[in-house]
Formats: C-alpha cells, structure tokens, sequence
C-alpha cells in the first residue's frame, strides 16, 4: 500500500526536475545566444540569488540574516554591473574586487558573530564573473559559453542517471549519502565527450587538451557539488531555498557551475587574454 503513493511521488519529483531543468538551459541558451548586457544581467541576478541564499542560511538571527542578505544582494548586483560595463568602458579590475571586498566585510559585521557569511559575496560572484569574461571574447565567446554549459550540464545528468542506475561505493557519504563513485565517473567521462562534440562541431582542430581540460572542468564541478552539500550540512538546512521546484534553490543548481565556470575563464583569460578567453579554452 505504501509503494504506490512512494512511486507516484518519486515520479512527481522527476517530472518537477525535468520540466525545471528544461526551463534553465532554455533561459541559458536564450541570454548565451543574445549576448551582451542582456546575458551580463542574466548571469548576475543568478549570482544574486546564489549569495543571497547563502547569506540567509547562514545567519539564524532574523534581523541580522535579512540585513545580511540585502548587503550582499547589493554588492553582486554592483559588481555585475561593473562587470557587464567593463566590455564597453575602461573599468579597473580593482574596482570591481574592491567593491566585492567592502561587500564582504559589511556582510560579516552585520551578521556577526557569524561572519562566515562573508563567504556569500565571493560565492555568489563566481556565478558570474567567469562566464561573462568567457562570452565577451568576440570570435569564441559563444562557442566557448556553448562549451561550459554542455560539459556542466553533461556533468551533472550523466551523473545522476549513472549513479541511480549502477549505484555501488559511496563517494562522500558524510557529505552526500546519495552521491557514487559510478556516478563521478560517469559524469566525467560524459562531459568529456560533450566537451570534444561541441568543440568539433564548432571547429575547434587540437581536441585533445580540450578533453583534457573537460575532464578536469568536471571533477571540479563534482566538488562544488560536494562543498555545497557540505556548507548546507554544516548549516543545517536539506536545500538552500525552495526557488525551484524539484531542485531546491540555485545555490543547489549552480554549485558545479560556479566553480567550473572560474576554471574554465581562468585558463581562458591565462592563454587568450582579456577579450580572448574563449579562444584561450579552445584553441591550442
């Protein structure tokens, strides 16, 4: 009498995280196509959410955790605005980081004494820093945006469905019970090939380092994916909000992304420059 009510909602869960997953990548292709100010305002509003959430777990104190919480969403909405512009106007990167610093540093003292809340406004910038520098590269930006996505994304459901489906030796069960071994090498071995398929299909020649930095770019997606579930193990709290359904908050869906999405600007920015990350990650 119980497995049928237990299956239907099982089922009702999968459906709510398909459709909610289906949405997302359709707004993310939709701004990544657009490009420009439109994708800049994108990515910080989810870069927003991601600090605010962080910022209201937290802080158990009401007060403390609502002032908190608009300081941060302040600051990333700064800072993302500074980013965003810094493509058509001369904006010092010390701006931008200072800003975020002083963000920071008014999170922490008002949500006192838990000033690890600081740690909202950095977290939440990785949501749009490195994926707005990545897209402003005017010859591979779009390709280079198209790239993360596809090796996140495959990261993430090739995980899932492995992991469910052969199951086997725990990967973290202090952190994540439900994470595997199978699943980690299944997503990786995914977002390798989603890696080397959307770089060919966008002509990309030397696809050997691409894989290379795909597979990497998916361990480390993996982590964040760990460290999220760690911080919300340590701040008591199942999900980081219920903003979407079937998934929880964006903190949730964005904590591989955030991390891969810095990584992967990083080598960018170190081998192309500026205005040529995208190149820099593709083209070696």
């Amino acid at each position: 009498m119980t497995e049928a009510p237990q299956a239907a909602r099982s089922s009702s869960e999968l459906a709510k995280r398909v459709v909610s997953g289906v949405v997302m990548i359709a707004a993310a292709l939709l701004s990544a196509w657009i490009g420009g100010l439109l994708f800049a305002v994108f990515w910080t509003l989810a870069g927003v959410a991601v600090g605010v959430e962080w910022a209201w777990l937290s802080s158990p104190d009401p007060r403390a955790r609502r002032r908190a919480a608009q300081t941060v969403g302040l600051t990333l909405g700064v800072a993302g605005a500074l980013v965003g512009l810094a493509s058509y106007f001369a904006i010092p990167f010390w701006v931008i980081a200072a800003a975020l610093a002083i963000g920071a540093a008014a999170a922490a003292l008002l949500a006192r004494p838990v000033y690890v809340t600081a740690a909202a406004v950095p977290y939440g910038a990785a949501v749009f820093i490195g994926v707005i520098l990545l897209r402003r590269d005017p010859h591979d930006g779009l390709l280079a945006t198209l790239w993360l996505f596809a090796v996140v994304w495959a990261t993430d459901i090739a995980a899932y469905f492995t992991g469910r489906a052969i199951g086997g030796p725990k990967l973290a069960p202090r952190i994540s019970p439900k994470k595997t071994w199978s699943g980690a090498v299944g997503g990786a071995a995914a977002a390798a090939c989603a890696g080397v398929g959307v770089a060919a299909l966008g002509g990309v020649g030397n696809l050997w380092p691409v894989a290379l930095v795909a597979l990497v770019t998916a361990v480390l997606a993996e982590l964040g994916d760990l460290f999220e579930s760690g911080v919300k193990r340590a701040f008591g709290a199942k999900d980081s909000s219920q903003l979407i359904p079937g998934h929880g908050g964006l903190m949730d869906r964005l904590d591989g992304f955030l991390v891969a999405a810095t990584f992967v600007a990083a080598v960018g920015l170190a081998r192309g420059g500026l205005d040529g990350a995208g190149q820099g990650l593709l083209r070696w």
